[in-house]
């Protein structure tokens, strides 16, 4: 509350200065409200933005003059001699461009209509007002057409972070930049049977949607413009730099628990089921009706810096949402999503230093605190200590994530026109694992019931020199852009406390030599009795690494504008790692304009992806439980003497070939892009099935290993088509998002190994699932003076997983339907309500033998399995 009293104050102070309050509606010359035009008092640092229905409001010293400006329109002026001053702007040359683009294009010129590759362009801040999605994955899940992401249960960590892709390939195959500047990976491994499998991607959500100004997503291999990770595609994330207002809302939402359609017989609903704070027993209570409730507080707050447009803007968010549960089967009693509290601030910051030199630099700092059930320990078992645990337990896998990024850097302009931007990179991510309501069994009463399970880390750090030139006189015009970026990477993994690893005997010393050697038997099944932590395993000195590495790279992209109608772009890029060598990657881009409202585009290029550390030097002993029971797994790590006895070779790295071809349209309110796709990977690297281990003397009964293990061949179609009209004071848009694509697995690369064994059916299946056949979205809204509506639908194809007993689990398709009503109640406030899933639609339901990956009635699909979510949400503006 100081916080927001102290910038009220400042906000107060700045208008006491101000002589005369302006206001008024920007619009282009068909009527249509003009969001983000940009309104500044000329000679100061004053100025305001558009809101969504094209109003803005400015105090402004008497006589003085407004400058009104946005991408693809002519400057307009006018002198602030009235109270109300409406502004109709004209398009450039007639007709109307779209928002300049970072990613995609180095030409600061460029647009997205005549872009050579689909470009989506995605405003924060209308979609988070008529959204209750408050994750960033799950707000680009609905709103991109080749986007997808999935909420996880039983899978560690995937249980925290959302594994996300775009055209079905890999989470790490997308490349993510903050303002055009590389992002850093998660330190996570997805496992199990996440989307993604062995793969490290980008945490998304460790980005408050507060912060965002817009989202920019490139639809297109990209790895000779951006180099390694952007095979699919490059997500950019752009952050606020508005000034002299404070914006923020309060969200509040939870579930309903009552899932439609039949359960197992003798299993409560989803509405009587109850674990205590352990996760302990089959204790079922009265009837719950929500859950998973949720709480997102943020404010956005921004100050002008000099008088050349610096700026320094600063966000706070705090979000908090309990545990979702959901019906699971006896050996997994907490299937559903993680409780997590987290915390976030980020600063925008850029400082004029002269007319044509600027020091930026923008930060971000991320605290979560996360707690999500692991697979259940029934009585009767080896792993239950009845005197500890009467009935089982069910632990609980709980996270400490730290993701702090900060940038620094200087633009500036030469006297020949040259584009310098030098900057400097660091980020961290941090997983830090505590194990809840657990015990080590081999210790019997002895055993602690929490543990320090360990962690992971992974520290980047990127210099990047970048220059660039427009030449208005060759030809029609060209841009040439080249330079170069140093990065280095660090990978730790740091043991957890000996008991959360080490197996005791009846004596409780460590086993370290189990021919003379063994743990306690339990008297019910006769088993000897497991160490370490259930749940989650900690981290043992064996698992330990911190690796480096460096690579150094150097790009030149071009663009030229052959005519008014052709242009053509080429980029080449050389990178060289020191853990595996070099490469050299290049794109070609095209785009003729058939008519003024008619584009054809398309482009070739190459595209690679370095093996990451992790996927190099993970390791980690794990049990993986399912209607069979428990089953102890070692994932080797890559470089070990095990991995190498089983015939698995070094990693390398992955290679691709990314074809497209489309087609732009735009006549008056409608636009329309379809763009066709190919994407060719060679040697992708995913986690293998398991190798029987039980007679090796390694203390588990199968293993696991990262490889290079299959290539893929994948065809699709991206659809986007938007429709927008103004009647009187109503408007009305429609836009329709949609994919198209069929992934196939051309090889699986197993050598001499068994194929079954090395990368069977039920792996392929996973991988296949990563890219569902279609989804295709249709939002509605409308909105009139102070009211608005917003319905989408979202379809999701059918999805097709292999379960534990070899059987297929058939997700038929589903349609989700999602409603949000908004309200201006003063200039200040609007009240917004609303339902994700309105009408509460399950996936199907899997049979009764209890073989599903995740131990719930469903698998984890693209659709979710958390039913109807509703919401309400209180905007302000000051």
């Amino acid at each position: 509350m100081r916080k927001i009293a102290l910038l009220l104050f400042l906000l107060n102070a700045t208008f006491l200065f101000a002589q005369k309050e302006i206001s008024g509606v920007v619009k282009d010359k068909s009527g249509a409200a003009l969001s983000g035009v940009n309104i500044n008092e000329q000679g100061a640092s004053n100025g305001v933005s558009t809101d969504m229905d094209g109003a803005y409001k400015i105090s402004v010293k008497e006589g003085a003059t407004l400058i009104f400006s946005h991408i693809g329109y002519n400057n307009t002026t006018r002198v602030a001699d009235a109270a109300k001053i409406d502004v109709t702007l004209s398009q450039e040359g007639g007709q109307e461009l779209q928002e300049v683009q970072i990613v995609g294009s180095r030409n600061t010129k460029r647009t997205v209509v005549n872009s050579a590759v689909p470009i989506d362009v995605i405003s924060m801040k209308d979609v988070t007002t008529q959204s209750g999605k408050i994750e960033i994955n799950q707000l680009l899940q609905y709103i991109a057409p080749s986007f997808n992401a999935n909420k996880q249960s039983g899978s560690d960590g995937a249980d925290h972070v959302d594994p996300a892709s775009l055209r079905g390939m890999g989470p790490d195959q997308t490349l993510v930049l903050i303002n055009g500047k590389r992002r850093h990976q998660s330190s996570l491994v997805t496992l199990y049977g996440t989307r993604g499998r062995g793969n490290t991607g980008t945490d998304l959500n460790a980005i408050p949607a507060s912060a965002i100004k817009r989202i920019e997503i490139l639809r297109d291999g990209a790895a000779a413009q951006y180099g390694s990770d952007a095979i699919a595609g490059v997500i950019n994330i752009v952050l606020n730099d508005n000034v002299d207002q404070l914006n923020g809302s309060v969200t509040y939402g939870a579930f309903n628990t009552k899932a439609k359609g039949d359960f197992l017989p003798g299993t409560p609903n989803t509405k009587d089921f109850r674990l205590d704070e352990n996760g302990n027993g089959n204790t079922y209570g009265k009837n719950k009706t929500f859950d998973g409730n949720a709480i997102k507080i943020g404010a956005n707050y921004g100050v002008a810096v000099g008088k050349n447009g610096g700026f320094a803007n600063f966000t706070t968010e705090y979000f908090s949402k309990d545990k979702v549960l959901r019906p699971g089967y006896d050996f997994r009693k907490g299937f559903g999503e993680a409780s997590m509290d987290s915390y976030n601030f980020t600063a925008n910051v850029s400082v004029p230093v002269s007319e044509k030199t600027d020091i930026y630099a923008f930060a971000g700092r991320n605290y979560r605190d996360t707690d999500a059930y692991a697979f259940t320990r029934n009585s009767g078992a080896a792993n239950v200590v009845e005197s500890v645990y009467p009935g089982g337990y069910t632990p609980r896998i709980t996270s400490i994530i730290l993701d702090n990024s900060v940038t620094a850097g200087v633009k500036t302009e030469t006297e020949s026109g040259w584009k310098v931007d030098i900057s400097n990179t660091y980020g961290i991510n941090k997983f830090h694992y505590t194990i809840k309501g657990t015990m080590n069994p081999s210790l019997l009463e002895a055993s602690p019931l929490e543990f320090d399970a360990g962690g992971t880390s992974l520290a980047q750090n990127t210099t990047n020199f970048d220059f660039s030139k427009n030449y208005d006189k060759v030809l029609e015009g060209m841009n040439l852009a080249f330079g170069a970026e140093y990065r280095t990477e660090n990978f730790i993994i740091f043991a957890g406390q000996e008991a959360s690893y080490s197996t005791y005997d009846p004596d409780r010393q460590v086993i370290t030599n189990p021919a003379n050697q063994s743990p306690p038997i339990d008297p019910i099944s006769g088993e000897p009795r497991p160490g370490s932590s259930q749940g989650f395993p900690g981290y043992s000195p064996d698992n330990a690494v911190d690796k480096n590495r460096s690579n150094l790279s150097l790009y030149a992209d071009s663009e030229l504008d052959v005519t008014n109608s052709f242009m053509v772009s080429g980029a080449v890029r050389y990178e060289n790692y020191s853990d595996f060598g070099s490469t050299i990657n290049g794109k070609l881009a095209s785009r003729l304009k058939i008519t003024d409202k008619i584009n054809l585009r398309g482009s070739v290029s190459t595209g690679f992806r370095a093996p990451s550390l992790a996927q190099s030097y993970y390791g980690l002993h794990f049990t993986n439980i399912d209607s069979s029971g428990a089953t102890e797994i070692l994932l080797s790590p890559n470089n070990s003497p095990v991995t190498k006895s089983f015939g698995i070779q070094k990693l390398k790295e992955e290679t691709a070939i990314n074809a497209s071809l489309g087609a732009t349209a735009s006549f008056g309110n409608f636009t329309a892009t379809v763009d066709g796709y190919l994407i060719k990977i060679k040697d992708r690297i995913v986690l293998t099935s398991y190798f029987d281990a039980s007679g090796l003397g390694l203390g588990v009964d199968k293993t696991q290993f990262f490889a290079n293990a299959a290539d893929t061949k994948t065809l699709g179609l991206d659809v986007v088509l938007a429709w927008k009209k103004r009647f009187g004071e109503s408007n009305l848009s429609a836009t329709l998002v949609g994919n198209i694509n069929n992934m196939e697995i051309t090889k699986v690369n197993n050598g001499n190994l068994d194929a079954e064994t090395f990368f069977g059916a039920r792996e392929q299946a996973f991988l296949l699932a990563s890219a569902p056949d279609s989804k295709f979205g249709l939002n509605l809204n409308y909105s009139r003076n102070k009211f608005d509506a917003g319905l989408a639908f979202t379809h999701f194809s059918e999805v097709v997983l292999i379960d534990y007993s070899g059987e297929n689990d058939v997700y038929s398709p589903k349609t989700i339907t999602d409603l949000t009503i908004g309200y201006q109640i003063t200039k200040q406030l609007k009240l917004t309500a609303g339902s994700n899933n309105l009408f509460n639609v399950y996936p199907d339901k899997q049979d009764e033998t209890g073989n599903t990956e995740a131990g719930g009635y469903w698998d984890a699909v693209q659709m979710g399995f958390n039913g109807a979510y509703y919401y309400t949400r209180l905007g302000f503006t000051f």
